[in-house]
């Protein structure tokens, strides 16, 4: 249908417009990537729920936290508290290094603050959370609520003094999975 065909309310569909490959930006081809859901072989699909040696548990006792790619996915590995917990290393939001964040307690959960744009996100369960008031209550005070699961989480396993990594084999797409894709690597594998 040509744009003299087409009436000034009907909008333009995905069918009339032909991009060229090397017109697409990345942003839109790792678009394209999160949203399709690739026929995976059972054995890749195994393989990508093993567990991965990612250090040892002195390495990051001292320095309480460490980068790791899993399956050629980026992880952040956090010690805090006495704790292991794994996450996608890209905010949910907008790509932000969690690896570089501030860990805080916010509401009695501890949170990776995301450098770029400040977001909030629990360890334990990747919850997003914000500050909310009731804005017909001029006395209110702030609340902690959750945005719901954003950022994807992995278990981190302790075996002989080494850390392993198996990622989430949760059905349910996460925001973080965006971020996840090959185009926004930060480490590089070694494969």
């Amino acid at each position: 249908m040509s744009e003299a065909q087409r009436k000034p309310w009907e909008a333009v569909r995905p069918e009339h417009v032909a991009l060229a490959a090397p017109t697409r930006s990345r942003l839109q081809q790792a678009t394209d990537a999160w949203l399709m859901d690739p026929e995976v072989s059972e054995q890749d699909d195994e393989k990508k729920y093993t567990s991965v040696c990612v250090g040892r548990e002195d390495d990051i006792r001292r320095s309480e936290r460490m980068t790791a790619v899993v399956h050629d996915r980026e992880v952040v590995i956090f010690y805090h508290k006495g704790e292991y917990h794994a996450m996608d290393i890209r905010c949910y939001h907008s790509g932000g290094p969690l690896h570089l964040g501030e860990i805080e307690d916010f509401n009695g959960q501890s949170c990776i603050v995301c450098p770029w744009h400040k977001y909030k996100i629990t360890l334990a369960t990747g919850e997003g959370l914000y500050q909310s008031i009731n804005p017909k209550d001029p006395s209110a005070k702030p609340k902690w609520c959750s945005k719901g699961v954003k950022q994807r989480i992995h278990t981190v396993t302790v075996d002989n003094g080494n850390i392993y990594v198996t990622l989430s084999k949760e059905p349910f797409k996460c925001d973080s999975d965006f971020y996840a894709t090959g185009v926004f690597k930060v480490i590089q594998s070694s494969s």
